[in-house]
């Protein structure tokens, strides 16, 4: 049974595992490939953030942030990132999280949520967060170096709460 929770400092180890081979790999996020944990960590868990885990029993199968996706007139409006461990996707765990990501949010007082940089050959996470209501309302062309497809464009996906 997934459950989702706030992280804890205790919870460090397994994130890592979680974010490690995702930054290494360098196809969805725009983390510099050599980042260390530590730097990884101190992003993924800065103070502005709320870091959640989902946990199976006692396993990490991914986590997410929640934080406002701007300062001053625009921090009614949410910003999130996810990311589920390579031995849990598929099995609806960034689904869960990001449906416990838009409860949050609405509950914190946020009127929408934006991703400001979703790799457009990340097709798996497009089809996911289209399916969870979000609209691509614009198109960053080459905005991204994938180390596979090399530039990539970047989607601006939002969704009102």
């Amino acid at each position: 049974m997934l459950s989702i929770r706030k992280a804890v400092s205790a919870d460090e180890d397994d994130l890592w595992r979680i974010l490690e081979p995702i930054i290494r790999a360098g196809e969805t996020y725009d983390f510099p490939r050599q980042t260390s944990r530590q730097d990884a960590l101190l992003a993924w868990l800065a103070p502005d953030n709320q870091c959640f885990v989902a946990c199976e029993g006692d396993t990490l199968l991914g986590t997410y942030v929640l934080h406002p996706n701007r300062k001053g007139g625009g921090a009614h409006v949410a910003n999130c990132g996810y990311m589920t461990a390579s031995d849990a996707n598929g099995k609806g765990v960034a689904r869960a999280m990001c449906a416990h990501s838009l409860e949050v949010a609405r509950a914190a007082g946020f009127r929408a949520m934006q991703f400001n940089f979703v790799i457009a050959s990340n097709h798996r996470a497009v089809k996911l967060w289209t399916g969870m209501g979000f609209e691509t309302v614009g198109r960053v062309p080459e905005a991204f170096l994938h180390p596979v497809h090399g530039y990539t464009d970047a989607l601006v996906m939002y969704r009102r709460l």
